[in-house]
């Protein structure tokens, strides 16, 4: 086993806000290889998003991170400086934002995004940045990039916005990059043509890619481990197939009955029930114990502590389901 691209250890990152403290981020800890996928999955405010800004240092005030470590190639981003962070950003870390307008500017060419940021990072001439940038767009399977690369981001589908959104984020080849849910708006066929390619290339790179989502079928075709979270904490960690497959949290079995393609034809989906609690009010035992078919007294009084179960999986809870091994 080579070692971890980034590693990620019990990560704390918090609000203050006029009720309280909202612990966004609690007690995070994962590891992401060379070349390797990781899905980090959850429903809307579990604390995915903010895992992700949290490693790139984009937790702006009333945020911080509270405690933890995020260890870049043995490198502990907690301990630059912010103008260091700044220059890893976009170079050695890349982010895809969901919507690529968020990363585009509506008024400037892009061409002219692209050679500032590959001249922001690089000591090149703007001839070679240029051809960079068209290589880039040529890669991620924009047809005729040397024309393309003349163009307003209006100018674009939304599909060749977020290619180029994603060739920005690869062109300076960096060690990591982290996507938030960056195809969800995009018809079922582009998103399939858009995965595909940034498959092979971050396989022929060997860059490691962290993949926030809600969509359990994406992660299953891209992921190679998956870590779900719920309430800011991951509460089922391990391979894909094999966490998919045999999932030993409740809430991880409730995503995967809620997937349309896992229900026989003619049968109700499952969903889970209630509404994920308020992060300024949790629960005092179990955050998912309201929600939870199996809760006991146990669930509703103490929380339950991350156990590893062998074959690169953890948990956190008190009543899973038997694990094959």
């Amino acid at each position: 086993m080579s070692d971890p691209v980034l590693s990620v250890r019990n990560l704390v990152t918090q609000f203050e806000t006029r009720a309280g403290i909202v612990t966004a981020v609690d007690d995070v800890s994962f590891d992401v290889g060379p070349g390797e996928v990781l899905g980090l999955v959850g429903e809307s405010g579990s604390g995915k998003t903010i895992t992700g800004f949290s490693i790139l240092g984009l937790i702006d005030k009333p945020g911080r991170i509270a405690g933890g470590q995020i260890v870049l190639n043995g490198q502990d981003l907690r301990q630059l400086s912010p103008p260091d962070l700044h220059k890893l950003r976009g170079d050695r870390v890349a982010m895809i934002f969901q919507d690529p307008m968020m990363t585009l500017n509506p008024v400037l060419r892009i061409d002219t995004q692209m050679i500032e940021t590959i001249r922001a990072h690089r000591d090149v001439s703007k001839a070679r940045a240029r051809e960079m940038a068209i290589e880039a767009l040529g890669l991620v399977g924009i047809p005729s990039p040397a024309e393309r690369v003349r163009t307003y981001p209006h100018e674009m589908s939304g599909g060749m916005r977020q290619r180029v959104v994603i060739a920005i984020a690869l062109m300076l080849e960096p060690d990591l990059i982290i996507a938030d849910e960056p195809t969800t708006a995009l018809d079922v066929t582009i998103q399939s043509q858009i995965l595909s390619e940034m498959q092979k290339l971050l396989a022929e790179r060997q860059t490691a890619l962290i993949w926030v989502t809600h969509d359990l079928t994406v992660v299953a075709g891209l992921a190679h481990r998956v870590a779900v979270m719920y309430a800011g904490k991951i509460v089922e960690q391990g391979p894909v197939d094999a966490l998919l497959d045999h999932p030993a949290h409740p809430y991880t079995q409730g995503l995967i009955a809620s997937i349309p393609s896992s229900v026989p034809r003619g049968q109700r989906l499952v969903p889970i029930k209630g509404m994920t609690p308020s992060l300024i009010n949790l629960p005092k035992g179990c955050a998912f114990a309201p929600r939870c078919p199996k809760t006991s007294d146990q669930c509703l009084s103490a929380r339950p502590e991350q156990e590893n179960l062998g074959s690169a999986r953890t948990l956190r809870c008190f009543h899973p389901s038997e694990v094959s091994s």
